[in-house]
């Protein structure tokens, strides 16, 4: 199907609520079949994830409770991008604060992703440090739990037990082993 057959039209957005957090919209849209209705979207803010994977092939990771879903597990740092704030300083500035670990050197983006696009704009971006410095204990207490580097090794087992929370650390860390197995495949085929 071409691009432009399968194009949406927007005829105007009406905010029904807005907030720090989260604004909801009615966005007047029109399907590609003809039909024209009010949809729901979510605005969300942008956000930025770090991934600090150290020498040892372990993510430095947070171990919390998220009480919207009801469940404890493991999520990378980050949060929302401050204005007038890069996302790559917001994601080393999350990072320090959640662990007390600061992320070192030149941040490398990984991903970009809208992790519910259908609904929902929270564009995402993934920044990967691949060494940290121990700054002292996490500074930011409303985001409270244990702080652990896990192996990644592990990554397959704790998204199959449910225990890799939301889109960000799951996509994040997926996407950094996919990219690493392709980059040793083509390393192999070289020699």
């Amino acid at each position: 199907m071409a691009e432009a057959s399968g194009a949406w039209q927007t005829f105007g957005e009406k905010m029904i609520y807005d907030s720090r957090w989260v604004r909801l919209a009615l966005v007047d849209v029109e399907a590609s079949n003809g039909q024209r209705w009010d949809h729901h979207v979510v605005h969300l803010d942008r956000i930025a994830i770090a991934l600090v994977v150290d020498a040892a092939d372990r993510a430095l990771m947070l171990w919390r409770y998220r009480f919207a879903t009801d469940q404890w597990g493991y999520e990378l740092l980050g949060g929302l991008v401050e204005a007038g704030e890069q996302a790559a300083t917001t994601a080393a500035r999350e990072a320090a604060e959640e662990s007390g670990w600061r992320p070192v050197g030149e941040p490398e983006h990984l991903v970009t992703f809208q992790p519910l696009p259908g609904q929902v704009t929270a564009q995402t971006d993934v920044y990967l440090w691949r060494e940290a410095e121990q700054v002292g204990e996490s500074t930011d207490t409303e985001e409270a739990g244990r702080v652990e580097w896990v192996p990644l090794s592990r990554v397959t087992e704790l998204a199959q037990r449910q225990e890799l929370l939301g889109a960000g650390t799951m996509v994040a860390l997926l996407y950094y082993l996919a990219s690493r197995a392709t980059a040793e495949g083509r390393a192999t085929e070289q020699q």
